[in-house]
């Protein structure tokens, strides 16, 4: 049992250190991604352009005048993603936090909107 333990001991030790060096593999995000997002006053389309490099996220998302609007403070840890829009509604700035988990094509977002979070799912243009 004691020589089992002896040599089960470096295996071990060289497992984890190969597992240590192995980055997370992050998720695939580029590219464009399309949905909707239930609102109450009625679906509303949403689009978006992704960009990964490491550990940020850059791109842009469709505005409600169809004008593209550049995201911010984008990160992705694993298949988690975060970022912020900022959009100008009558002059005044107000900042979308957005959070998310992406899959192979699919992403489950969640929007937070002055505090008042709302989820959608949007998919992977080909």
């Amino acid at each position: 049992m004691e020589t089992a333990r002896r040599m089960l001991l470096p295996v071990l030790v060289t497992f984890v250190l190969v597992l240590a060096a192995v980055p997370a593999r992050a998720a695939d995000v580029d590219g464009k991604w399309s949905g909707s997002l239930d609102t109450p006053m009625g679906a509303v389309q949403v689009g978006f352009n992704f960009k990964a490099d490491g550990a940020t996220l850059a791109g842009t998302t469709t505005g409600p005048d169809g004008a593209e609007v550049a995201i911010k403070n984008g990160k992705i840890d694993g298949d988690k993603i975060s970022f912020v829009v900022t959009i100008d509604f009558g002059g005044m700035m107000f900042d979308l936090n957005y959070t998310g988990v992406v899959s192979a094509d699919t992403a489950k977002l969640t929007i937070d909107i002055m505090g008042m979070p709302l989820q959608f799912e949007i998919k992977k243009t080909k």
